[in-house]
């Protein structure tokens, strides 16, 4: 399904997983989503990057250019899903790689795999560029003509997208971060726990409460949003 039309899934099917789960789980600071420092080894879990990591904290420049290569592609998909603007993300995956390469020495194989940390860092990067004043507004996005027969579906699609991603912009940073992982990197909600080091509880909330918020945003819209992505 569409993350549009799951948007507007009806609410009685978010109720079996997370009933309990504003009342009773911890949620993530809003300050960041964890500490980016240098994780500490504790119970050692398989990390496929575990050779490549051991090469480059012996200076080996061709293992750092295979680490960068296997997750930059994603590491900027996600940083251009958070903070919506191409040039912020280069700079947030940049500075990150960077922090890779001078820290080379630091990192200590444990309980979080490489993947993970290096998410968690660039959600972090991109929280911090996020609280700089910004000016889109979902509500100075044209409304959606209706009965337009000679528009093209394509592009009615586009505008709704467009529309859409404006309203992520304007969501709470977790809500906006759980719901961009789980939707657009299909990470499952343990592995955004992870990500945001929270529970699996509170991801459910935080994208219970994200979509609620997103259907308030998107509520003129709706009909148009329904039409457009059902009629395929």
């Amino acid at each position: 399904m569409s993350f549009a039309l799951d948007v507007f899934a009806p609410a009685e099917a978010e109720i079996a997983t997370t009933v309990t789960t504003e009342a009773n789980a911890p949620l993530v600071s809003s300050a960041s989503i964890a500490p980016d420092s240098d994780p500490v080894a504790a119970d050692v879990v398989l990390d496929e990057d575990s050779e490549l990591l051991d090469r480059l904290a012996a200076d080996d420049e061709t293992a750092f250019r295979m680490l960068v290569e296997r997750h930059i592609d994603r590491a900027y998909a996600i940083a251009l899903r958070i903070v919506g603007n191409a040039a912020d993300a280069e700079d947030v995956v940049q500075d990150t790689m960077l922090k890779i390469w001078s820290h080379r020495g630091r990192w200590q194989h444990g309980r979080a795999k490489f993947s993970t940390w290096l998410y968690r860092v660039i959600s972090n990067r991109c929280i911090d560029l996020r609280r700089k004043p910004r000016n889109e507004n979902v509500d100075a996005v044209p409304e959606v003509a209706d009965g337009q027969p000679d528009a093209s579906r394509v592009i009615e699609r586009n505008e709704l997208n467009d529309m859409l991603e404006l309203a992520m912009q304007r969501l709470p940073e977790q809500q906006r971060i759980a719901v961009i992982l789980s939707y657009h990197e299909n990470m499952s909600n343990g592995e955004i726990a992870q990500v945001m080091d929270t529970t699996v509880a509170a991801v459910e909330s935080l994208l219970k409460r994200g979509r609620q918020q997103l259907r308030q945003l998107l509520c003129r819209h709706e009909r148009d949003i329904r039409t457009a992505f059902t009629d395929c």
